[in-house]
């Protein structure tokens, strides 16, 4: 219960703040203009809060914390008096208009350098880029473990998260690249990764799978039961939750893989296997009796239980100076903004897929786990938001920015305004349109609860 209400608290914060901020900028614009605004809303439906500023406008909060809007004077909705002509927001001309719409997302822009900023000043935790295992086309190229990566394809890495976000740009594209390692002997190493053979079928988190680097930090030193299946031969043998695995048969754990290993080459010839463990730092020795199963036509044995995972600590910092920070800030922004567009014609295309196209319940979720990893993660997360609002909202689509931008070009060329029976299309088209895309990451969201 807890996280669902704090997954709703930094959703409510998370959209409340950008949605303020990007509304922001319409109206600060606005109003160097001239234009008069009527209302500055945070929020879709009804008001639960208002009140009216020195300005004249209207200042609310409504319902539903989706979104929200700036309404200004417009003579195309409204008789408009001649004492009030000048606030008229259809009669500035068109450069002023153009403006004012893309101050939405020039703010949010300004908000993710912002944010960005901020998260290099406070320092950004992360993982060192370092390997900890490698399979398929990884140990084909010649990774190892301990390898720790310096480069890929020339753009310098400082962390796993950064590395994770190149390489599956790499792999979705189907491209060979060239990584820039220095080994656990500390020698430099240039290795060519060929992800070229990944199958087009593979997408997102299968193709990253299809890599096989897994980092360092996710291999962990201590493995505790995180589960066991009703009725299994782990529930039959007395397992218990955070049981701590220490060997098998005599043999060491020292990785998941090879626990598995062992159940498969051992269980065929019949008989328990001896399992030493921990429970509550008092050694116990079982026998549990793995179950023959198929999978995909294949016999497999299994004992019934999954590693519980802890995240371990992170040990990484990315830090500068209050000076430094503002060209990394420009710099992270620049490569964010190129991979969120690289991600949409890759959707477009089909090399990734749409189920990345994500709803509120998804960043709530991600909210939630943002803020409780600290400030400045909490700070990168919403400078992603931010940069997709703005990127979302210049896409050419009736109703959002971008389509109003749309408007006004092709005002300026053929000198004059659409028709009203052309606009009222283009809304429907657009309401149309931006509803399936809702639609879509709701059923994302969804799925995604589900099998998770």
């Amino acid at each position: 219960m807890s996280e669902i209400l704090g997954s709703i608290w930094w959703l409510v914060v998370t959209l409340g703040l950008l949605v303020t901020f990007h509304e922001f900028g319409h109206y600060w614009v606005a109003r160097r203009f001239g234009v008069t605004v009527l209302r500055f809303s945070v929020g879709f439906g009804k008001p639960i809060w208002s009140r009216t500023g020195k300005d004249g406008t209207e200042y609310c909060v409504a319902a539903i914390p989706l979104g929200g809007y700036v309404k200004f004077l417009d003579s195309r909705e409204v008789d408009v008096s001649a004492s009030e002509r000048s606030g008229d927001f259809s009669a500035k001309p068109i450069w002023q208009r153009m403006l004012v719409v893309a101050a939405g997302p020039a703010f949010n822009l300004i908000f993710t350098v912002f944010a960005l900023w901020a998260m290099f000043v406070i320092g950004k935790p992360d993982y060192q880029p370092v390997v900890g295992r490698a399979e398929a086309a990884a140990a084909a190229a010649g990774f190892a473990a301990g390898d720790r990566i310096e480069s890929i394809a020339g753009e310098p890495v400082t962390s796993w998260t950064n590395a994770n976000l190149v390489l599956l740009g790499h792999a979705l594209d189907r491209r060979a690249v060239e990584v820039q390692v220095t080994d656990a002997a500390g020698r430099t190493a240039l290795r060519r990764l060929d992800l070229s053979q990944i199958p087009v079928d593979k997408k997102d988190l299968a193709a990253w799978r299809e890599i096989g680097l897994t980092p360092k930090f996710q291999l962990p030193a201590e493995f505790f039961v995180g589960k066991i299946l009703p009725g299994s031969a782990a529930a039959a043998a007395g397992l218990e939750v955070d049981d701590k695995l220490v060997s098998i048969n005599g043999k060491p754990i020292l990785a998941w893989d090879a626990f598995v290993e062992t159940i498969q080459t051992s269980a065929p010839g019949g008989g328990p296997l001896t399992l030493d463990i921990l429970r509550s730092g008092k050694p116990l020795q079982i026998a549990v009796t793995p179950r023959q199963e198929t999978e995909d036509g294949k016999t497999v044995w299994r004992v019934g239980i999954s590693p519980k995972y802890v995240e371990p600590p992170f040990d990484a910092l990315l830090r500068y100076g209050p000076l430094a920070a503002i060209p990394a800030a420009l710099q992270e922004t620049g490569d964010l903004t190129v991979k969120t567009l690289q991600m949409i014609k890759r959707m477009l295309v089909g090399s990734a897929s749409l189920q990345n196209i994500s709803g509120p319940i998804t960043i709530a979720a991600v909210a939630n786990a943002a803020a409780n990893e600290g400030t400045a993660r909490f700070l990168f997360f919403l400078a992603l938001i931010s940069l997709s609002l703005c990127i979302m909202n210049l896409l050419p689509i009736p109703i959002l920015d971008g389509g109003h931008l749309v408007y006004y070009l092709i005002e300026s060329v053929k000198g004059s305004p659409l028709s009203e029976k052309a606009l009222i299309a283009g809304q429907y088209a657009g309401l149309v349109l931006l509803a399936a895309l809702m639609g879509l990451a709701f059923y994302n969201d969804i799925v995604h609860r589900l099998l998770s």
